[in-house]
């Protein structure tokens, strides 16, 4: 998604909220971790000032249904004033609690296909940029 989008790629802790405001559309995304987004991304959510910008969600998890998962990040982010234009999840190698005990879940995942789509949905955002 960064290449076809031709973006930043910052982990939570590096990144400056005032800078974001350079951002016509900005990323957010990690693995889900006991149905949510990593506890740094949100964190990082929660410390910036209303915004005002396009956002797009995304993650990988093991199983059950992305709009649970995405639903608490969504949240925040409304709250900062970001405007959610799309959501993309797919399946990722799962290997919390029991799971570990019989090896994981999702072996090989993210696939080839599953980076196919998420090229997809990087190439459906481009609208929502403005043109250079």
């Amino acid at each position: 998604m960064a290449e076809i989008l031709d973006a930043d790629l910052l982990k939570p802790r590096k990144v400056d909220a005032d800078a974001l405001s350079k951002y016509d559309l900005i990323g957010f995304g990690s693995g889900i971790y006991f149905w949510k987004h990593h506890r740094s991304l949100l964190d990082l959510v929660n410390s910036l000032p209303v915004l005002n910008k396009k956002a797009f969600v995304f993650s990988t998890r093991g199983i059950g249904s992305v709009w649970i998962y995405h639903r608490p990040l969504k949240k925040r982010l409304k709250e900062k004033g970001f405007d959610i234009v799309g959501e993309f999840s797919c399946r990722g190698f799962d290997t919390v609690g029991p799971l570990k005990l019989i090896g994981g879940i999702n072996k090989g995942r993210p696939d080839g296909k599953d980076l196919e789509h998420a090229e997809n949905f990087a190439k459906s955002l481009l609208g929502d940029l403005p043109r250079k």
